[in-house]
């Protein structure tokens, strides 16, 4: 094996190797998922040399300088005034949002059936997306490449478009009731959708043809993430029950039991090693993907838990629930750290910067508030929408806000 050379990744840090084996060019990745602006460079370089034949000694200096940039990358991020500016985005409300990896462009979906692109900077429409004969719900971009969108509908069907020119490649027709959730494979070689029906499907995104019909659930499937790997997904739905499927096979793996209620949201983690599910039973669970065994149930909300996520190392959970308060809890220990009180509604929406030290959430109370991930304390409160805020996202580098409201505009928020 020959080193080649050196890709730095910043969320969540790590350092990818691209090395050469039996006349192929290989990568594989070193995850630093524990970084912080204190860890010794020194001591971490010494740590991956024992571990990792490729870093020889003439390369630890190398390895090193790629620490301290990730070092000064997390040093960096500083929170910023909230400025923003307002898009009157649709004629009727939003249903939802997303981002593309580079965060210069983001989608909007809504009921008056179109989803729309736009530029950040600008907030200039770049494409409106039309065709779908009823609500536009479930809206992607493939990231980390960017040139697909893929649309769910409640008219029972997914198009896959071009980014660029807002071309319609495929309609996908199969589901029997509404789509309310899709993604795709990091490949971007697959659309998964779940829907109204009790099904999820995969499609081929070269071809427009179904792959897959993963049947099993006796009720609505809500919500669906595929593992950063690609080759298993996981579905949660209304049933209480949350399935982890091989992607390869179409083959349920692992159903999950434990929940008395519906299913709110599923994630992976970054390793693939656990999913966390949130249940309207008030609680989240954290669940071993190999064994399918509930490992730890997280407690303290007193009405449905509406959202759950990990921050992009995989080390914090994050809940929000419809009693007004977020929480964050040690993916390792399974502790409650936080407790974020502020809203006076439901929190609908959570998720953590890039960097894993901001939460931002979204509340029926008409606002978005952003949280110290350490300390618990509100940094911001962002207001100035007329209904409910029912999404929020950041982009790739963690200094730009989107919230979506019910009030039928958007917010980019800097």
């Amino acid at each position: 094996m020959k080193l080649k050379r050196f890709l730095l990744r910043y969320y969540p840090p790590g350092i990818i190797l691209e090395y050469e084996k039996g006349g192929h060019l290989k990568t594989k990745s070193i995850d630093l998922l524990g970084l912080t602006p204190e860890t010794n460079p020194d001591d971490l370089v010494a740590e991956i040399r024992q571990s990792e034949p490729l870093i020889t000694e003439t390369r630890a200096d190398q390895v090193k300088d790629l620490i301290v940039r990730l070092q000064q990358k997390q040093i960096s991020f500083l929170t910023r005034s909230p400025l923003f500016q307002e898009l009157k985005a649709h004629i009727l409300p939003l249903t939802n949002i997303a981002f593309d990896k580079s965060g210069s462009r983001f989608l909007t979906g809504s009921y008056d059936r179109t989803c729309r692109v736009w530029n950040t900077t600008s907030g200039t429409e770049l494409h409106s997306l039309e065709g779908h004969r009823n609500v536009v719900y479930a809206i992607a971009f493939n990231n980390p490449y960017g040139d697909k969108i893929a649309t769910g509908s409640f008219d029972k069907t997914c198009k896959l478009w071009c980014a660029e020119t807002g071309k319609c490649f495929h309609t996908f027709r199969g589901h029997m009731a509404e789509i309310v959730c899709l993604t795709f494979n990091p490949q971007s070689t697959l659309v998964a959708t779940g829907s109204m029906d009790a099904t999820a499907r995969l499609w081929d995104v070269e071809t427009g043809e179904e792959m897959a019909t993963l049947t099993g659930h006796t009720a609505e499937v809500l919500s669906l993430c595929f593992n950063t790997v690609g080759n298993q997904l996981v579905t949660g739905s209304f049933d209480h029950t949350v399935a982890i499927w091989d992607v390869a096979s179409a083959r349920r793996v692992h159903t999950l039991i434990g929940h008395t209620g519906e299913i709110s949201n599923v994630q992976f983690n970054w390793d693939c090693s656990l999913i966390v599910t949130g249940s309207m039973d008030t609680s989240c669970k954290v669940w071993d993907v190999v064994s399918g065994k509930c490992v730890a149930t997280l407690v303290g909300h007193k009405e449905e838990v509406l959202d759950v996520c990990f921050d992009l190392s995989g080390q914090l959970i994050a809940t929000a629930s419809a009693d007004g308060t977020a929480r964050v809890f040690c993916a390792k220990t399974y502790e409650c750290l936080l407790i974020l009180e502020g809203h006076d509604g439901e929190i609908s929406k959570i998720c953590f910067s890039p960097q894993g030290t901001r939460v931002l959430t979204a509340s029926s109370d008409k606002t978005a508030r952003l949280w110290d991930a350490q300390s618990g304390v509100c940094l911001q409160v962002l207001q100035g929408h007329t209904d409910e805020i029912f999404s929020c996202v950041f982009n790739y580098e963690g200094d730009t806000i989107i919230t979506g409201s019910k009030d039928n505009t958007c917010r980019i928020w800097y």
